[in-house]
């Protein structure tokens, strides 16, 4: 099969195109011919490396895809070859603590598709048959591969330990990223008033037109000045965080006492300044979100198929044309989802 492979971290010019072994499909799992995979922020990370994680070399990235099962293994029932699939990114041993108590990504054992192993870059995957969620007929491949990782993501950062409520005020950092789009959605879902920033006006734009309430160019505006005022100098009841370094210590700034700020990520660095004593004194809650449990992605997955929530594809690429799709990403151009066709 042909798969994007990086033998080395490094610039999007180590993913390279080549000829992969098919991967063997377990007897309680499943083959997935790949039709489209999206492109998420992690890929990037795993491309370029992570210090302190070990990533085996070579490595397929990617977390994400719909297609069709091309094989199941003897003891499957609940999907059949020729089915219709998207994949849930991530997998658990399914009788540790953590599982046991719902917090699958908690697992001593947990694994994102991509990272901890071989991912969706590729014409086939195999993965285990609880991975499998069957999709309509009617929705394209493309639309069905992008929500998984952002999705689940989102409605932990937002619903489950963000416990936005209607009437709040949610504050949501770099709203083109693909997490971006759907915490956006979310919270309009959810009744509550979203204050977004965005490096450029046709991303904020966009962000508008997605139903965002207070619109700020971080590239101009001083935001948190703006976030000030758009309270009337309470603050937000909740921070949506994934920047890092660059926003931190702000963010802190911008929530009312005993607000929430929860984090997924740290694209600008993960060793910030900041003033713990604006913790304590506050009485502000840092909270760490990491994909999310089953029971979240069938919770948002529910959302995406009643069509609440709608996954933002900013453009496609040829399988071949990863390397491309990341530079669009490093370029900060990008509002929504890349999803590549296989």
């Amino acid at each position: 099969m042909k798969a994007i492979r990086i033998h080395q971290h490094g610039d999007p010019s180590v993913l390279t195109s080549e000829d992969a072994p098919v991967p063997a499909c377990g007897d309680d799992g499943f083959l997935l011919d790949v039709k489209a995979a999206s492109v998420n922020h992690l890929d990037l990370w795993v491309r370029r490396g992570m210090p302190g994680v070990k990533i085996p070399l070579p490595r397929i990235p990617g977390a994400d895809a719909a297609g069709v099962v091309r094989a199941v293994g003897k003891n499957v029932t609940s999907i059949r070859p020729g089915q219709r699939v998207l994949l849930c990114p991530q997998t658990s041993c399914g009788h540790c603590e953590y599982c046991g108590d719902g917090e699958n990504s908690m697992c001593r054992d947990w694994q994102i598709f991509g990272e901890h192993c071989d991912g969706t870059y590729a014409e086939v995957v195999a993965a285990p048959a609880y991975c499998a969620v069957p999709i309509p007929d009617s929705m394209d491949f493309v639309t069905a591969a992008a929500p998984g990782l952002v999705f689940l993501t989102a409605w932990r950062l937002t619903v489950t330990r963000g416990r936005l409520k209607p009437g709040e005020d949610v504050l949501i950092h770099g709203v083109g990223a693909g997490v971006g789009t759907v915490c956006l959605q979310i919270a309009k879902m959810l009744g509550a008033r979203a204050i977004v920033t965005a490096s450029s006006d046709d991303k904020l734009a966009k962000a508008k037109a997605l139903g965002a309430d207070v619109c700020l160019n971080y590239a101009k505006d001083d935001w948190l000045k703006k976030v000030r005022e758009a309270t009337s100098k309470r603050g937000v009841d909740l921070v949506v965080d994934y920047i890092g370094k660059e926003t931190w210590s702000k963010s802190l700034m911008a929530l009312r006492r005993g607000g929430r700020l929860t984090t997924c990520g740290a694209t600008t660095g993960y060793d910030p300044t900041e003033d713990i004593r604006q913790i304590f004194y506050r009485q502000l809650e840092i909270i760490g979100c990491t994909m999310g449990s089953a029971k979240e992605f069938s919770d948002a997955m529910r959302c995406f198929f009643q069509g609440r929530l709608k996954p933002v594809i900013d453009s496609t690429f040829p399988l071949k044309d990863a390397a491309e799709a990341h530079r669009r990403i490093e370029s900060r151009s990008v509002f929504g989802k890349i999803v590549l066709t296989v």
